[in-house]
């Protein structure tokens, strides 16, 4: 059964070279519209940048199989994670991230709204994403991984399903 993506308005940061200086960036409100109608869309949600699986892994990966998921039909690959928008942008910097939109979820409203914020009060992270992948066609989501063991203080940091092979053979076998 699918249903829509959640509806809310990221606050994101672009830059704006007219601006100048040494930080040519401002504030841009981005609408689950503008990043889902009309497009294909690979999200997949993590719990935090510069994490040490999410950085050697989880986005790389994303990365690096780009091309394949555009063969496949993708328009955008969207990284979702419960930071805000400079944070992201440094993590973005730090990958090396071309391919991949990171898309700061600073308030966790997106997340909430996905029935995907956890507590990780355990590592002194607050509220944040739980692991997971979904493929999204003009805002419907069409397949969700969730990584297993849902909960709030999860001990481990499972990362099994919603990894980019795994939505990668799920796209190719449809």
């Amino acid at each position: 059964m699918s249903h829509d993506v959640p509806s809310v308005v990221f606050k994101t940061r672009v830059r704006n070279d007219a601006l100048g200086g040494e930080n040519p960036f401002e504030w841009k409100d981005l609408s689950s519209d503008e990043i889902f109608k009309g497009k294909n869309v690979v999200v997949f949600s993590l719990p935090g940048a510069f994490t040490p699986t999410c950085s050697t892994s989880h986005l790389p990966r994303y990365e690096e199989l780009y091309d394949e998921f555009k063969a496949q039909g993708v328009d955008t690959i969207v990284c979702i994670s419960v930071n805000d928008a400079f944070v992201m942008y440094q993590w973005g910097k730090s990958q090396n991230a071309k391919n991949v939109f990171l898309l700061p979820d600073g308030n966790g409203e997106f997340t909430r709204k996905m029935g995907m914020l956890v507590d990780k009060h355990n590592l002194g992270f607050g509220q944040r994403s739980w692991r997971y992948s979904m493929y999204v066609e003009d805002g419907e989501i069409k397949r969700l991984f969730s990584e297993k063991g849902f909960a709030d203080n999860c001990p481990t940091d499972p990362f099994e399903v919603s990894d980019a092979d795994t939505m990668l053979k799920y796209l190719q076998s449809r």
